[in-house]
């Protein structure tokens, strides 16, 4: 699949996908959906939830192929957590 060129600047990007997470995945998706992937297109509003990231992107882009793709983890404010994270034990 061809790439899309981004057609709003990062800070844009994010406003719009933040506002469309909060007004159509978190609603509906959140708590039962935690962990899943959403690609939501900014521009449309459309997206496709999914257990694998790639997944709910490939369907959103077969049906949207220039979608402006903003992906997050349902339930998290990241995508991908980066570094050491001590485990925490039961009971503590």
């Amino acid at each position: 699949m061809p790439s899309v060129t981004r057609r709003y600047s990062k800070e844009e990007f994010a406003r719009r996908g933040d506002l469309l997470y909060d007004k159509l995945i978190r609603p509906t998706f959140e708590p039962i959906h935690n962990g899943q992937f959403a690609a939501i297109d900014i521009e449309t509003g459309e997206f496709e939830v999914d257990e694998s990231e790639i997944a709910a992107g490939d369907r959103l882009r077969a049906r949207l192929p220039q979608a402006q793709t903003w992906m997050c983890k349902i339930g998290s404010r990241y995508l991908r957590r980066f570094g050491y994270r001590v485990a925490r034990k039961a009971g503590s």
